[in-house]
């Protein structure tokens, strides 16, 4: 088998990430079977404090 160009096409058809059933997206790690979203199958859901950027908000500084 040659390299270059002709070997490129045979590389696709692999599904890394699938449909998730807790949160619907398609993030859900097909070989590490945890969803990138929103955690599955952990019992809590993903979140962190840096997700949630808070705009709109001034600072009180005078």
């Amino acid at each position: 088998m040659s390299k270059g160009t002709p070997a490129k096409g045979r590389r696709t058809g692999k599904k890394s990430h699938i449909r998730c059933r807790r949160c619907g997206r398609h993030s859900y790690h097909f070989q590490n079977k945890r969803c990138s979203h929103c955690g599955y199958p952990d019992k809590k859901m993903r979140s962190y404090n840096w997700q949630n950027k808070k705009y709109g908000k001034r600072s009180s500084k005078k």
